[in-house]
């Protein structure tokens, strides 16, 4: 009996099932039906985004990044995960899908059918539908990439009105994939940031760590003492009552008004949302930070730059997440 070979990453990063034939119409009418119904919009092609070019660190930082760049952490030294995490970091899919498959008794550890709540180690070997997964650990710093978002992009990779995607500006990954940190509406512009590291955009964006997000925001009109003592009190929209942790003016001219403020969430259109419950309208919103992570002052909208060795050791460092040749704490 072969044995089974192990799925392909195109396989992994479609969510390892291989596509499906789609079935014949039997009519003419029939074909131009399911194209009116159900075909996507075309999507636009749009330019690649530019690279920010920047002037090399010093020798000593340059020789850091060297060092860490070749050193990898031992893979023996890994605690054992949960299965659905090892899966989704590898690229199968996401965490819910995988939590999923694994219920329908669609996946196998060691040969045997894995339940939910199983711990999956380096030498463990693991089946999906039937196939063969390698599972990833991360013996190595992952790749950190900030991004000017524009308005009129969205963060996402599938949509079926064929709007531009970053990912359709950003460079390819050659053996994994760019996953963004939190999103931005289409009418917001600013920093997202990318990783191929699933622990590092656990780390920045699930709400229990509440990292904090910097907005630069302009408004039609002016906040007045009582809007602002609301807006840091605690105002209660439709899905809870939602809070700016800190808020100052930053000028503006005529009726427009600059502000920058902090929340600690990342709720869909929260800054917006709380700016409207105030009877303001924002008129731009623009991401600046995102916890130890600014806006590069010379990044332009369309562009991105990629962290060095040296820069993704620090923010991993303060993920509390290990680095090659660090002692863990």
């Amino acid at each position: 009996m072969k044995p089974n070979k192990p799925i392909t990453k195109r396989q992994q990063r479609d969510g390892v099932a291989a596509k499906p034939k789609a079935a014949k119409p039997r009519s003419g009418a029939a074909k131009e039906g399911a194209k009116s119904s159900s075909a996507p919009a075309p999507k636009v092609r749009v330019a690649r985004a530019k690279k920010l070019v920047v002037r090399g660190p010093n020798q000593q930082i340059q020789e850091r990044a060297r060092n860490l760049k070749e050193k990898r952490i031992d893979i023996d030294s890994f605690e054992p995960v949960r299965l659905q995490k090892a899966l989704a970091a590898s690229g199968v899919g996401s965490r819910r899908e995988m939590e999923e498959w694994i219920a329908q008794g669609m996946v196998k550890v060691n040969g045997k059918v894995a339940q939910l709540g199983d711990k999956v180690s380096p030498d463990d070997q693991v089946q999906v539908k039937g196939q063969a997964v390698k599972l990833k650990w991360p013996d190595r710093l992952p790749r950190v990439l900030l991004y000017y978002k524009q308005e009129g992009e969205i963060v996402s990779r599938d949509d079926p009105q064929g709007r531009v995607s970053i990912f359709d500006r950003l460079p390819q990954t050659a053996s994994s994939r760019w996953v963004a940190i939190g999103r931005l509406d289409i009418n917001t512009s600013g920093l997202i940031i990318l990783t191929t590291s699933g622990e590092l955009v656990n780390r920045f964006a699930h709400p229990s760590f509440e990292v904090e997000r910097e907005y630069a925001v302009r408004v039609l009109g002016e906040l007045g003492d009582e809007q602002r003592a609301l807006l840091l009190d605690g105002v209660q929209l439709e899905d809870g009552v939602a809070k700016v942790e800190r808020i100052w003016e930053q000028g503006g001219e005529g009726a427009n008004k600059w502000y920058n403020v902090i929340i600690k969430e990342g709720r869909n259109r929260e800054v917006r949302r709380l700016f409207e419950s105030q009877g303001l309208t924002v008129s731009r919103l623009v991401r600046i930070r995102f916890g130890p992570v600014g806006l590069p002052a010379r990044l332009k909208r369309g562009q991105f730059y990629e962290l060095n060795q040296f820069e993704v050791a620090n923010i991993m460092r303060w993920a509390d997440l290990p680095v090659p040749g660090d002692r863990r704490r």
